[in-house]
């Protein structure tokens, strides 16, 4: 894919993420739609200790909504954010 095709994509990407409609966002199950492209968002919740992780993530996105004063969805946002870059290092 050339860097033309990439841009268009990117750009119909934005086009449906500006349209979404927060009413219609919040009914969606985005892990089940997700798993289409990333098997595993559909089958972990059977295998990982989510209570675990679920405390240190929460610890976390208390501290980024003191530190920062964001709120709840900022926070997460931030959160999902800073480990897609580390993913990506």
């Amino acid at each position: 894919m050339n860097l033309k095709e990439i841009d268009k994509k990117v750009k119909e990407i934005e086009n449906v993420i500006s349209k979404s409609d927060e009413d219609i966002s919040d009914k969606v199950n985005w892990s089940k739609v997700w798993s289409k492209k990333y098997p595993v968002l559909g089958s972990y919740q059977k295998v990982v200790n989510i209570t675990k992780y679920k405390a240190k993530l929460r610890d976390i996105l208390e501290e980024l909504k003191r530190d920062y004063n964001y709120n709840e969805v900022d926070a997460v946002l931030v959160l999902k954010d800073i480990l897609y870059h580390e993913m990506k290092r």
